[in-house]
């Protein structure tokens, strides 16, 4: 039985009723000088953020031809979280919504904390690729990470300038395009609620074969602003290289939405 894009629509709705109704739910941030939260992605790519015990995150993507894709994390025990996701397309306007086939599922393990001289190391996998899933090569436009490596280290430069960089290597491989992929990213914090975003996704996973790609890589750029009580928004400009070719003219643009909190 294919699940309903409306049962973790239904999910995050409760997500956001717990916080109105219930005092004991502590609300974080993720983005700006005052974040209380590492954040585990930039825009496509994972960090070495996790969550910590007793934390949830619920977030929610909005793209392209009325997509959405929801996610929600738990922190387990420490240095551990699990999640789970779905998504789907036209859930917004007058088609008939087309469902992703199976959820998506991520499991995170920081192997090593940041320290002065040394990054924080995290190894995960993730089920979850971004945006339209593409029914003929089984595989979603953004791959899924699948397996994954990242280092993330944090720096005092007018606020903070975090960097990282990792490998991963992902199971979607029907469109006889795969290999272990490279990428790095930025962010920087501007003043206590904004962080802007900058990653390169290098995408040697999607360059052969029935690639979406041409061969030149994902670019992206965003900004992410926490507007308190534990919300994060955030807008996304992405493929600056026009490596898609289905692109259009002009950048495509995402929404972020997201809620943290501890119990």
């Amino acid at each position: 039985m294919v699940m309903k894009p409306v049962i973790l629509m239904k999910l995050f709705l409760t997500v956001l009723i717990l916080w109105v109704a219930t005092p004991s739910l502590h609300s974080q941030s993720s983005a700006g000088m005052a974040a209380t939260v590492e954040p585990r992605f930039l825009i496509d790519i994972p960090t070495a953020g996790v969550l910590e015990p007793g934390s949830f995150s619920a977030d929610m993507d909005l793209f392209q031809a009325g997509g959405m894709m929801i996610r929600i994390n738990a922190g387990i025990i420490p240095n551990l979280s699990f999640g789970i996701s779905y998504g789907a397309n036209h859930v917004v306007g007058s088609e008939k919504i087309a469902v992703n086939p199976i959820p998506g599922i991520n499991i995170r393990l920081r192997v090593l904390d940041e320290t002065e001289f040394f990054p924080a190391v995290l190894i995960g996998f993730d089920s979850q690729g971004k945006e339209s899933y593409i029914k003929e090569t089984k595989r979603y436009t953004i791959k899924s990470p699948g397996f994954f490596v990242v280092a993330s280290k944090n720096y005092d430069l007018l606020g903070y300038l975090s960097v990282h960089g990792g490998v991963n290597y992902s199971l979607e491989s029907k469109d006889k395009s795969n290999a272990p992929n490279l990428y790095a990213g930025v962010e920087k914090t501007v003043g206590s609620n904004v962080s802007l975003l900058l990653e390169y996704n290098m995408a040697l996973n999607d360059a052969r074969g029935d690639a979406v790609g041409r061969g030149r890589g994902y670019l992206n750029s965003g900004i992410r602003w926490s507007v308190g009580k534990g919300f994060t928004l955030g807008f996304d400009t992405k493929d600056f290289f026009k490596n898609r070719r289905d692109r259009f003219s002009v950048a495509n643009r995402t929404v972020f939405l997201e809620y943290i909190a501890f119990f």
